[in-house]
């Protein structure tokens, strides 16, 4: 029902209408996985010669310690679930992720694995230990490649959001 004038009485005609300077978010796709594991059990020369020295009864321990952390990197998120009874799980979104690095010392490429390193921009993630960052560590993949895929996967995710990038300074 168009406004009426309280003076004259006339109508005052249909309100403008406010044209949102936001992109409009379509359907949202649905969400794949990049990549999803464990670290590897024997993930560093260090590792290979700690089984050496204990003749290979350090597997055990090598074995929980890398079941007792999961990964999970989707093209909206990374999942880090750690522990083996008490569970703790971080999740960040990838809209969020502000600087990669990629990690490959020579204890690490001598076995084949790497660590992927994630800063982001995350108020709980910044209250944690980690002060902001999420460690993929001895990863066995191809870290080089799974950087460039999580890279695409965030520059999608906040262009599907309308998110931009700001520096600090």
């Amino acid at each position: 029902m168009p406004a009426i004038c309280p003076s004259c009485g006339n109508t005052l005609g249909e309100p403008a209408r406010r044209e949102s300077s936001r992109p409009v978010a379509g359907p949202t796709p649905p969400e794949q996985t990049l990549f999803q594991g464990h670290p590897a059990i024997v993930g560093s020369a260090g590792d290979v010669l700690l089984l050496i020295v204990t003749l290979g009864l350090a597997w055990f321990w090598l074995a929980a310690r890398s079941r007792a952390t999961e990964y999970k990197v989707t093209t909206s998120r990374v999942v880090v679930e750690t522990g083996l009874a008490n569970k703790k799980i971080e999740q960040v979104d990838l809209y969020r992720v502000i600087d990669f690095a990629v990690l490959l010392p020579l204890g690490e490429r001598l076995v084949g694995t790497g660590t992927l390193v994630l800063e982001a921009d995350d108020r709980t993630l910044k209250e944690s230990p980690s002060k902001g960052t999420l460690r993929l560590e001895r990863i066995r993949t191809d870290v080089r490649g799974l950087y460039e895929r999580v890279r695409a996967a965030r520059d999608a995710d906040r262009a599907r959001r309308g998110v931009m990038a700001m520096d600090r300074v």
